[in-house]
């Protein structure tokens, strides 16, 4: 079944990859119980997540935005590409899946967590310089980018409280096939893709005008920010 294998908490810690001068992508393992509410609109809500620091709240955080989720398997799949051990936690996420396919995740997807919390795929994280900083490897958000396995931005439909070790339940799919990996691809390197995206009613406004112009996001090592 299905698990969160381990749930991660930041605080904020300075950085010189950031306009800010700080980040809260420094995610540790915490055994909780932790809070999950909806935290707000994007630019004055942060993190999903009671205790969780989103410095930037102008690119980061809200209720599009309110907990990211990355599976344990492809950390490892890094992990021996990087020939580095990859703690829980060190893509900043908060949650480190175990068991689920977060890739093919369906956009609008709903994920029981524990008891109460219903999450929902909203659209998949992408790379900026701070990412890239904070993993000290050079080009790599066009590495990353390239594999195409970015993790995923949850919102909270169904508040309460979780703790690693819960297991996690898909208990919605939408009937659509727009996965986080198809919607990736789109946004980044595969344009042509985009027309593709707007049958996912559940993808952020931002993500669904970008779809209806058919503009990708230019990605290079200089990125500062990430626009979900």
């Amino acid at each position: 079944m299905p698990f969160l294998l381990s749930l991660n908490l930041g605080a904020a810690t300075t950085t010189g990859y950031s306009d800010l001068g700080v980040t809260g992508i420094d995610k540790k393992p915490v055994a909780g119980p932790v809070e999950v509410r909806a935290p707000g609109l994007k630019g004055v809500g942060g993190s999903g997540l009671a205790g969780d620091r989103v410095c930037d709240l102008r690119h980061h955080g809200g209720n599009d935005q309110a907990v990211y989720a990355y599976a344990r398997e492809d950390l490892d799949t890094w992990a021996v590409e990087l020939a580095r051990p990859l703690p829980c936690g060190a893509f900043g996420e908060n949650l480190t899946t175990s068991g689920i396919d977060v890739t093919g995740a369906l956009i609008g997807e709903r994920w029981q967590i524990g008891a109460d919390v219903v999450l929902e795929v909203a659209v998949p994280r992408i790379p900026c310089r701070v990412f890239a900083g904070w993993l000290g490897e050079r080009g790599w958000v066009k590495t990353f980018t390239a594999r195409a396995a970015p993790g995923a931005y949850l919102r909270v439909i169904e508040p309460g409280v979780i703790r690693s070790g819960d297991g996690i339940t898909v208990v919605h799919r939408p009937d659509h096939e727009v996965t986080i990996n198809l919607v990736f691809r789109a946004l980044t390197n595969e344009s042509a893709l985009l027309p593709r995206l707007l049958v996912a009613d559940a993808l952020p406004e931002e993500a669904q005008e970008r779809a209806r112009k058919r503009a990708p996001i230019e990605l290079d090592d200089s990125v500062r920010v990430q626009p979900w």
